[in-house]
């Protein structure tokens, strides 16, 4: 029989920093601190003096103001890219017991918060080095991993996302904002739907065109999926109606051709169709050396690894363009990312440290 999750929490207390406390403390506090995206900066300060604390060095506020935080000098790299930055909303932050409840408990505190600890334990080996990247904007227009993707080219990268203590996360969908939207000078009903009308019938196409698409029987990573994010018109005066779509692409869709196929649609209807931003789905392959670490690493806890590909889209599509290892891991449920019920049990993210721990060592232990 292998060890429960909480046997390997108590792990922890095997090694003299971090004691299982100062890795409980780091994950209360934060989540105690709001940090809806767009407001992260106390969020980010607190995580940047902390760093240090737990065996990071050189932590920093970076041009956009995610804290970046390294360990080790060597060539070969490996970024943990995490996000500090929430949705609005949430649970009234409270600690019950070993249950932690608060906005950004679950996504994705709790994953950034093993890496702090979990990298800051790791024995780092001549030759390579470790990146703490605690990035602002994920749950908007991912400005903290669009800047810091250009700056480097790390040997491997694990992104901080909830998958529960024996999930490793292999790929999730891609996406498409659109805005259909269509104005005039006014005509009187009687005469003319008008141009509120005409863009929810135009939004209306383009979500039964994604839904025509669909095929229940397949994996959530291979179907498609639209729902309206927004919309708002006026019927006096100067009319007009927009609607804010989001499309969740499958594995293989380009999102230039799906694009320019609603577009088309919005010109049957007579209304103006605009893409705001995209991004295509992305998988690594089951057997990548990161992927397979983490579930060796799984394996080794006593418990029995899962492989997931996910319905929502992460920075783990946009670091697809390092081209190297890659997985996303982290403590939590994801069935709580944005609900009212956003909590986590602090066992399952002690586990998740000794995991993570475990699974970097591994990885930089086979490439000598």
């Amino acid at each position: 029989m292998g060890q429960s999750p909480m046997a390997l929490a108590l792990a922890l207390n095997s090694c003299q920093f971090p004691t299982e406390a100062q890795a409980r403390e780091l994950l209360i506090r934060l989540v105690e601190i709001p940090g809806v995206t767009g407001s992260e900066e106390r969020a980010c300060e607190y995580l940047a003096q902390a760093l240090s604390a737990y065996g990071w060095e050189d932590a920093r506020l970076d041009e956009v103001g995610s804290v970046v935080a390294r360990r080790g000098c060597g060539e070969r790299e490996i970024v943990l890219l995490g996000h500090i930055d929430t949705v609005p909303g949430g649970p009234v932050f409270c600690v019950e017991g070993d249950v932690l409840w608060g906005r950004g408990s679950v996504d994705a505190r709790g994953p950034l918060c093993a890496f702090v600890v979990a990298g800051g334990a790791v024995e780092v080996p001549d030759g390579w080095r470790l990146t703490l990247i605690a990035a602002v904007g994920e749950e908007g227009d991912s400005r903290g991993a669009k800047h810091v993707i250009p700056l480097h080219s790390p040997a491997a990268c694990v992104v901080g996302e909830p998958s529960g203590t024996s999930g490793v996360t292999v790929g999730y969908r891609g996406y498409l904002r659109l805005q259909v939207s269509a104005q005039d000078a006014g005509v009187h009903r009687s005469g003319d739907a008008g141009p509120v009308t005409t863009s929810l019938m135009a939004a209306s196409d383009i979500l039964r065109n994604v839904d025509g698409r669909d095929n229940p029987e397949k994996p959530v990573i291979e179907r498609p999926f639209g729902a309206v994010i927004s919309m708002c018109g006026r019927e006096a005066g100067t009319r007009s109606g927009f609607v804010d779509l989001d499309v969740r692409l499958p594995l293989g869709a380009s999102p230039d051709a799906w694009a320019e196929e609603f577009i088309e649609i919005g010109e049957r209807r007579g209304v103006d169709v605009k893409l705001i931003s995209s991004m295509p789905a992305h998988l690594v392959d089951k057997n990548d050396p990161l992927a397979r670490v983490l579930r060796v690493a799984v394996r080794d806890a006593g418990l029995t690894p899962r492989l997931l590909a996910k319905g929502g889209t992460a920075d783990f599509n946009l670091a697809a363009a390092w081209n190297c290892p890659m997985a996303a891991y982290g403590p939590g449920d994801s069935k709580l990312d944005h609900t009212a019920e956003e909590h986590i049990d602090l066992n399952e993210y002690l586990a998740s440290i000794s995991i993570l721990k475990n699974a970097l060592e591994r990885f930089m232990r086979e490439r000598p």
